[in-house]
């Protein structure tokens, strides 16, 4: 599977060449369907490898990671990274951020989210 299309590219892109620093919402989800690795994806630097946001490898961290890493990872049975094609939020990376902190994993944040937003009756 390739990880970004033309237009998830573009917008990661578009994120990255802000002037202004903003508190963006995740655009992708990359995932390990074997173990442990959960990646939410904000923006790409002019290199088109270097991505920022929120990962998990054990501990939610902020920060770097490139694309031609992820990429390269290769799994047992040949499975690979993958992008979860049914993620979508309005919440902001910030908020991601403090759910995984406090759950302890993007996994765990990310029912958190769900379930508060349906009891305040709001879209995550």
């Amino acid at each position: 599977m390739t990880l970004l299309t033309p237009i998830l590219r573009a917008a990661l892109l578009a994120n990255g060449a802000a002037e202004v620093e903003t508190d963006h919402v995740p655009l992708a989800k990359f995932f390990n369907p074997a173990g442990l690795g959960t990646w939410l994806v904000t923006e790409m630097d002019a290199d088109g490898d270097t991505l920022f946001g929120l990962a998990d490898l054990g501990e939610p961290e902020l920060g770097s990671f490139s694309l031609v890493e992820i990429e390269a990872v290769r799994l047992i049975g040949g499975l690979t990274i993958e992008r979860d094609l049914y993620f979508s939020t309005m919440l902001p990376l910030s908020a991601w951020t403090a759910a995984a902190r406090r759950t302890g994993s993007i996994s765990q944040a990310e029912t958190l989210l769900k379930i508060t937003a349906r009891r305040d009756g709001r879209p995550t």
